[in-house]
C-alpha cells in the first residue's frame, strides 16, 4: 500500500475520477441515464485546482499501482474543509480511509474549525462523529420551478457579479463562515454558470448557479438570501430540475422558498462541523463547503 500527495496531473485526477466513481456506485447505484459529462468535466478540475492550492491537503492511495481511495481537503484563513473522501469497496475495513483522513486533516492542524458535507452512509457518519465533529442532519430541495409563484423581486437588485466583486465575495464569506474562499471563488466563476450579487446598504450576499443546482449561496441576511435564491431559481432553464441541498434547520429561509416555489423537500446527509456552528444564512458547496 502507497499513501501519497496527489500531483496536478490528469492521470491523478482521472485516478481520482475513478475511485469516487466505483465508490459512490456501491453506495448509490450507477449514475443516472444523461449523466452530465461537463459534471465530469468540472470535477477532474476541482481535482487539479485542489492539488495546486493545498498539495498537503490531497492524498491518494495506490494498491499494485491500482487507486484505491483518494481524500481532498482545503485551508482557507483557519478553517480546514474536507471537499472528496472515497475508498473503493475492496479496500474499505483495511485502514486505508483512516490513514487518508489522517493525511488530509494534517493538513488542518492548527486550525480550530473544520466543516464538510457528508453523505448518509452510517460507516461515514460514525467516522467524522469520532473525528470530533457535530453532525447536523441535512435536507434536499429538488424539483421543476413553479413559475407561476415566481414573486416580484421587491426592492432588492440583484446583477451578475464577476471579478470585479471579489472582496465583497470574500467579505460576506469572512462573515457567514469566518473565513473566504479566496482562490475557489476564481475556479467557481470559470466553472460555474452564473455568480448573482446583491449589494445594498442593508447588506449583501452572492450566489453561484450551474444549470438547476444552486452551488453556493451566502448573505448577510436572511432577506437578502431568499431573494437571490428566488432570483437564481427564476433563472433555472425550462425543463431543468432545480436543485439544492446540504440545508440544515439553520436554512428555514431556504426551504420556505423552495415550497413555495414547488420544489420536493427531501433528507440527505450531514453538514459536520468542528468548533463552530453551522454558517447561515449559507447553501454550502459540497466541494468548497
Amino acid at each position: 500500500m502507497l499513501i501519497r500527495q496527489l500531483r496536478d496531473s490528469s492521470a491523478d485526477a482521472e485516478a481520482v475520477q475513478t475511485v469516487t466513481r466505483r465508490a459512490f456506485s456501491a453506495l448509490h447505484g450507477p449514475p443516472p441515464a444523461g449523466y452530465d459529462p461537463r459534471g465530469s468535466v468540472m470535477r477532474l478540475a476541482r481535482t487539479r485546482h485542489l492539488a495546486t492550492t493545498d498539495p498537503g491537503g490531497c492524498w491518494i492511495a495506490e494498491q499494485d499501482g491500482e487507486p484505491v481511495g483518494i481524500a481532498l481537503s482545503l485551508k482557507r484563513e483557519g478553517v480546514w474543509m474536507l471537499s472528496l473522501f472515497a475508498v473503493v469497496p475492496e479496500a474499505q475495513g483495511e485502514g486505508v480511509g483512516r490513514l487518508l483522513l489522517e493525511r488530509a486533516a494534517g493538513h488542518g492542524r492548527g486550525c480550530l474549525r473544520g466543516m464538510l458535507c457528508a453523505s448518509a452512509s452510517p460507516a461515514a457518519a460514525r467516522r467524522y462523529r469520532q473525528a470530533g465533529f457535530t453532525l447536523h442532519p441535512a435536507m434536499k430541495l429538488a424539483g421543476h420551478v413553479d413559475r407561476s409563484r415566481l414573486l416580484d423581486p421587491g426592492d432588492i437588485p440583484v446583477h451578475p457579479g464577476g471579478p470585479a466583486h471579489v472582496h465583497l465575495l470574500d467579505s460576506v464569506d469572512r462573515r457567514i463562515r469566518g473565513a473566504a474562499h479566496g482562490p475557489d471563488h476564481t475556479f467557481m466563476r470559470a466553472h460555474f454558470e452564473e455568480l448573482l450579487v446583491a449589494d445594498t446598504l442593508a447588506g449583501s450576499g452572492y450566489c453561484y448557479r450551474d444549470g438547476g443546482v444552486i452551488r453556493l449561496l451566502a448573505a448577510t441576511s436572511k432577506r437578502i438570501a431568499a431573494r437571490l435564491l428566488r432570483e437564481a431559481l427564476a433563472r433555472v432553464p425550462d425543463g431543468t430540475e432545480a436543485q439544492l441541498e446540504f440545508l440544515t434547520a439553520d436554512q428555514e429561509w431556504a426551504v420556505d422558498v423552495g415550497l413555495e416555489l414547488g420544489l420536493t423537500l427531501t433528507t440527505t446527509g450531514y453538514l459536520a462541523v468542528r468548533g463552530m456552528k453551522p454558517p447561515a444564512p449559507y447553501v454550502p458547496s459540497s466541494a468548497f463547503v
